[in-house]
């Protein structure tokens, strides 16, 4: 049997910032597989298409799609709305898409909704191109933080609105490796 030799730290410091465990890597696959299986039943013989938002959701895509057991596709887009721990409000499409979405079943694949308004564009240049469904998976959810309505149907967790670190998010480029979530301390 192989050992798991990566430790878990119950605080890490990034660039000038200290964080505290959150949420365990084994809670976050929890959460994954639950909605794994969620969209196993939901889209069984549909074929999806999975958007994944880099560069944070592509720890969590990577564990999701490994819980999808039913045939699907997967494509990637870079959309950006942080500067350090704050979102700034507009969204700069980086790398748009290049798959025709008409008549598909998406699914957007986020590690983390918190304001909403990059989900709100990635919806909205979406649905432009007239798919047959579109919904969102995400790993987090900041309802409180949200400054515009969504619907979200797949959440793996809902969260404070605190910053986080780790699993794929990151602070100032650092923390996407750690396999825990972690929580700003001063917060």
């Amino acid at each position: 049997m192989e050992t798991n030799t990566c430790s878990v730290e119950s605080s890490v410091t990034i660039h000038d910032k200290s964080f505290r465990l959150f949420l365990s890597e084994d809670e976050l696959q929890q959460s994954i597989a639950r909605l794994g299986q969620q969209l196993t039943d939901d889209y069984r013989d549909r074929n999806p298409i999975f958007v994944v938002v880099l560069n944070g959701a592509f720890i969590f895509a990577a564990d999701l799609l490994k819980c999808v057991e039913t045939p699907c596709e997967v494509t990637f887009v870079k959309v950006a709305s942080y500067q350090a721990t704050q979102s700034t409000g507009e969204v700069e499409e980086i790398l748009g898409l290049e798959e025709d979405l008409h008549n598909r079943h998406v699914v957007i694949v986020e590690d983390i909704v918190d304001t909403g308004l990059t989900m709100s564009a990635l919806l909205d240049s979406v649905r432009e191109m007239r798919p047959a469904s579109v919904e969102v998976a995400t790993l987090l959810l900041k309802p409180k933080a949200l400054k515009r309505p969504l619907s979200i149907r797949y959440v793996g967790n809902e969260i404070e609105n605190r910053f986080v670190v780790g699993f794929g998010l990151d602070y100032d480029g650092l923390g996407r490796n750690l396999r825990h979530l972690y929580q700003l301390s001063t917060q």
